[in-house]
C-alpha cells in the first residue's frame, strides 16, 4: 500500500471517530453492535444484486451503481470504525492476511480454480 492510501484511511478513521463523539454516539459504537451495524449494511448490498444474472451484475445502470456504492461506503464506514474500536490496524491486517493468501493459494496451482484452501489436494 502507499503511503497516501494509508493517511487517507487513517483520516477517515479519525472523521469518523470525530463525527461518532461530536453525536454522543461512542455509547452505542461497541464492537458487537458495529459488527451487527457491518453486517446489515453488507445484507443490504447484496440485495442490488440478487437475481441478477453474472453479466447483469457487471454492468449496473447509473442509478443501481449510485446505490451501489452507497452500500459499499456504509460497509466501509462501519468496517474501519469497528477496527478503530478494537485497535486492529486494517492495513496491517490486510497485508498480514495477503501474505497467509498468497502462502495458502499459490497462483501456479490454483489459477483459474475457485476452491477452498483445504480443497487442493497435495
Amino acid at each position: 500500500m502507499q503511503k497516501e492510501e494509508v493517511d487517507q484511511l487513517e483520516a477517515l478513521r479519525r472523521k469518523l471517530a470525530d463525527f461518532a463523539a461530536a453525536r454522543d454516539w461512542d455509547q452505542f459504537h461497541t464492537p458487537k453492535n458495529l459488527a451487527m451495524a457491518l453486517i446489515a449494511e453488507a445484507a443490504e448490498l447484496v440485495e442490488h444484486f440478487q437475481w441478477l444474472t453474472p453479466e447483469q451484475s457487471r454492468q449496473l445502470p447509473a442509478e443501481k451503481l449510485e446505490a451501489v456504492g452507497q452500500e459499499l461506503a456504509d460497509v466501509l464506514i462501519y468496517l474501519v470504525r469497528l477496527a478503530d474500536k478494537l485497535g486492529v490496524d486494517l492495513m496491517k491486517a490486510a497485508g498480514s492476511k495477503m501474505a497467509l493468501n498468497e502462502k495458502r493459494y499459490p497462483a501456479a496451482r490454483v489459477r483459474g480454480d475457485a476452491r477452498r484452501a483445504g480443497e487442493y489436494k497435495n
